[in-house]
């Protein structure tokens, strides 16, 4: 079997050409080494086998990130991500806070899902609160599907005033209508990422 090559291509996003970084499958339990984290603005890591995704913390200029199987069991090293804008991750089994991304001041898109399959069984990630998504300002696009609080309530999110849209699954049956019709939320999905691979 060859070794794994890390993929770095110059990349459309927000209208302009931007280096991204695209690992798939690796089965390597440590994040190869990249160079030129300073020209990196998306990264997206799909369903590789890394033992942790801290190495982010070099990429300070990442504004889009997509991770599908996150293997931590905190997000306190995505502060870092001072510039992050959109971000998507799913299966985060071992994720119960989500405290950290108050810190992402600039975050305009969020998704947190559990595993198609664990969706399918209506297993959940159960987080302490979503109190702290209400602090970021700029949010405006929202995703929970099988990630919530114990009580499977959204009346947290009441707060949330610029949010426009917003999907939710595994909640309180009953809940998410309750939520669209207090807000004026747009029951719809979030915009794709803005690179285009």
């Amino acid at each position: 079997m060859g070794e794994f090559v890390v993929v770095l291509k110059w990349v459309e996003i927000n209208n302009g050409e931007s280096m991204h970084l695209d690992l798939m499958r690796d089965e390597a339990k440590k994040f190869p080494k990249v160079n030129n984290h300073n020209d990196i603005h998306s990264i997206r890591i799909w369903h590789c086998k890394y033992k942790t995704l801290q190495v982010l913390e070099e990429f300070p200029n990442v504004e889009e990130l997509v991770v599908a199987s996150f293997p931590d069991d905190s997000l306190d090293f995505l502060v870092t991500l001072s510039k992050l804008k959109y971000l998507s991750i799913i299966h985060l089994p071992k994720i119960s806070s989500l405290d950290p991304l108050a810190k992402l001041l600039h975050l305009d898109s969020l998704s947190l899902s559990t595993s198609p399959a664990w969706d399918a069984q209506g297993k959940c990630t159960i987080i302490q609160s979503l109190a702290p998504l209400t602090e970021i300002e700029p949010l405006h696009h929202l995703e929970l599907f099988g990630v919530c609080p114990e009580n499977k309530l959204l009346s947290d999110l009441d707060k949330c005033k610029n949010l426009v849209t917003a999907r939710f699954s595994q909640f309180q049956k009953g809940e998410g209508e309750r939520f669209y019709k207090t807000t004026g939320v747009v029951n719809e999905f979030n915009p794709k990422p803005t690179f285009k691979i």
